[in-house]
Parts: structure tokens; sequence; C-alpha cells
């Protein structure tokens, strides 16, 4: 049991002074007001937040970080250095790379992660002597870090539309959809480790075993890359006369249990069937930004019954907050407006609606009955010093968190890792062992 004071708690009823969070197993216990911190409760300062979901990782990018800009090039030349990074990756190096980037994570807020993880196998695609070693490496680096793990392994069968995997692809697939569902089934869950689903994309899964995706991932989280770019949509429409997101409803895989990463280039008619079967849209805006991918349409997305989540993808940066702040910004540019997203909402894309799409229902709401994660930013630093608390995600930026509590345990104090220590040389290190 442990209990934490907080200077200034953002509360489903809204910001609140002087709470009291108890906490029991993982789980908060008990919620009330106090003036001051009783004997034995941890005072976290500034204002208490949920822990943040981020909806959408590829940890094994965070090593491309500051390594991709010399020459410009598309998402597409951004790729090709990406299969470079991805061919050096065994379970062993990986797990220490996951790790230092789960901490970083940590250290921004974040309690939970989807991994979207679809380097399987061996450079060749030879099955590892345990077909799930990746991602095995994958649910110890997240509970080493504290953090809670959505392993969303991916289905990647094929190159494009009817074409073949091509050598540097070779490990990341499984020949079909019922041998990749056979791998995914004999994965078992723990209590920090939910095993969902995901589709690569529509250029990757044959149109013809979509459906068996789908039948496999039965009762799981199912996420999807969904027209990221206009090739895609392009090539969709040559193949099967339809778009991505018509295809994907075809097969059955649009539901409330299934998001669709960065969802930008989109139709009007896209946009109401994302919404009308209750699709999730995860964005990744610092992602989108770097890649030069575009801005996709958000607000029409949440009008239309499409909850929002955020997702730092490649990890041009980790950091929750910018993400959020990135949504509202790309919203502004896009329309010319501002507060198309209230601070409530990027709070509710941040947490309740990020962790519902990663199958953690009970968590990202300070209440009794919901998994005690916690995250104190700091209102006394340059960047938030003599800001609105119920405005702090408009201000402040990761390096404002000073605490953090996940799962009931503090695992960031001061802006410091507890568990791995200073996560700045342990980046560094794990990113030159995989480069080397």
């Amino acid at each position: 049991m442990s209990t934490y004071w907080c200077e200034q708690a953002w509360l489903p009823g809204g910001v609140t002074g002087g709470v009291l969070v108890r906490t029991d197993r993982g789980m908060i216990t008990g919620v009330s007001t106090v003036d001051s911190p009783p004997l034995g409760a941890r005072r976290l300062p500034g204002v208490v937040l949920p822990g943040f979901a981020n909806a959408h990782s590829h940890a094994f990018h965070r090593a491309l970080r500051g390594r991709t800009h010399g020459d410009g090039g598309t998402f597409w030349t951004w790729r090709e250095g990406m299969y470079t990074l991805a061919a050096k990756l065994n379970p062993e190096n990986y797990l220490r790379l996951a790790r230092a980037v789960y901490a970083e994570m940590a250290l921004s807020g974040v309690t939970a992660v989807g991994e979207f993880h679809y380097v399987h196998h061996a450079p060749g695609g030879k099955p590892y002597a345990d077909p799930n070693a990746m991602g095995e490496a994958l649910r110890q680096a997240a509970a080493e870090a504290g953090i809670r793990l959505t392993l969303l392994d991916t289905c990647y069968l094929s190159a494009g539309f009817g074409d073949p995997l091509a050598r540097e692809q070779l490990r990341f697939g499984d020949g079909d959809a019922a041998s990749w569902a056979a791998r995914v089934a004999a994965m078992p869950e723990d209590p920090n480790t939910r095993i969902g689903a995901a589709i690569h994309s529509v250029r990757a899964v044959p149109r013809d075993q979509l459906a068996d995706v789908v039948s496999g991932a039965e009762g799981r989280p199912l996420h999807v890359h969904l027209s990221e770019q206009p090739a895609e949509n392009e090539a969709c429409q040559a193949a099967h006369g339809r778009t991505p997101a018509e295809l994907l409803h075809e097969a059955g895989a649009l539901s409330p249990r299934t998001t669709a990463v960065h969802a930008t280039h989109l139709t009007t008619g896209d946009i109401a069937l994302l919404g009308g079967t209750g699709t999730g849209s995860c964005f990744c805006p610092t992602t989108e930004a770097d890649l030069a991918d575009g801005i996709g349409p958000a607000r029409e997305l949440a009008d239309a019954g499409s909850p929002i989540s955020l997702g730092s993808d490649q990890h041009a940066v980790n950091d929750p907050i910018l993400e959020a702040r990135a949504l509202e910004h790309h919203e502004r540019l896009r329309t010319g407006q501002r507060g198309r997203f209230t601070p409530a909402e990027l709070l509710q894309a941040s947490t309740v609606d990020g962790h519902r799409a990663l199958g953690w229902p009970d968590a990202g709401v300070i209440a009794v009955g919901n998994r005690a994660d916690l995250v104190a930013l700091r209102l006394d630093s340059v960047r938030t010093a003599g800001c609105r608390p119920d405005q702090v995600l408009l201000a402040a930026t990761a390096s404002d968190v000073d605490s953090v509590v996940s799962g009931g345990e503090l695992i960031v104090r001061g802006g410091e890792h507890i568990r791995l220590g200073a996560a700045g040389p342990l980046l560094a290190k794990a990113i030159n062992e995989v480069w080397a």
C-alpha cells in the first residue's frame, strides 16, 4: 500500500487542490482532499495527471533519431534506413535498446505503451528457437522499465499489393495469416502485458487474408497503419478499386477494438466509416511532421465518433505532452482556427482513450477502481511558471515531469528513473551497440 499527496490533481471534475490518493496492489483505493500531506504520504509537486498512454511505438526506431536528416528524402527513402537498422537486431540487443527506450518513456510520464511489433524472426526469416523471442524481449524490457506493455504483434506478409516480401523484410513475415495467428496464440498474457494484434497495412496483408487476421485477433486490441501515404491509397485503388479503409471494412476489421494509426489521407467516406464503426484513430504528430506525412483530419474523425489517441511512433521525440500539443497545433495550421481540441480533450486522448485502445480500460483517470498511474508536472519551471494548471498541456514538456507512479509504484522521482538510473547513458550504450 502507498499513499500520495498531490499539491493539485486533475480529477474527473477538474483540477483540485490537496488530493490524497491511496493505492493498494496497483489500484487506486481512495481519493480524498486534505490541506497538507499526512504522515507517511509521499508528496507529489505541481499538478498531477493520470499516466499517459503511448498508443503507437516502434521501439527500435529510436536508434534512428538524429541520423536520417542529412539528405532530405521521403518516407520511402527513410524506410531504407529503417530496414538497415532492423537487420541488426537480435533478442539480446533489442532487450537492451527497448528497455532504454521504455525508460525514456517512463521519464516522460508514459505508464503504458502499445508496441507495434513486426521484427519477429532472425534475418532471412528463420524463426528463433523460441519463435516469440523478440516479443519476449519487449515484454521483459517494459517490465524492467516499470511500464505496462500491449504487444501489438503484427501480421506482415507482402511487400506490396501482389508482391512477395523483399529480402530485408523476410524476418517480418510468418508465411500466411494462419501461421501468424498460431505464433501469437502461443504468447501468454501476464499482469503487466496484454497481447494484441496488428495488420501492418493493407499493402502488407493480402486482401484474401485480412479476414483471417481479424479472426485471429478476436477479443484483442487490433491496430493497423492506415493511409499514411498517398502512394498507398493510389496503389490500393489500382489493385482493388477501393480505399484502404473500405478494404478493411469489407474484411470486418473496423470496430471499437480497432485503432487506425495515422489516418492521414482519408476521404469523407473513410471518416464516416471509422466514426460509424467506433474505430479509434491514433495520431503521431511529431512523426507525421518528421516524415512529411501530412496532417490528418483529427477533429472531423473525433466528431464522427472515432476516439483519438496519441503515439510517438518512430520516437523523433518521446514526449506525450508535445504530441498532445502538436495535435492541436496541426489542427490550427490546417484550419486557421484555435481551440480545435480543448485541454480536457487533449488529456482524454493522452490518457483514457489511449489506454482503452491498448486494452487497459481501467486506466487513465484518477479515481477509485482505476490503476494507480500518476504523473506530477512541475508548475515552477521556465516553461510552466505562471500557467494555469488546467492548461499545462499547452505549456509544459516532458522535462517538467518530476515524478511518475506506475501501478502504485514510484518509478520516477525528481526527473530520474529510480530502477534504471540515468536514461541518457543507457540509451547511448544501447544505440551504439546496435549500430556497431
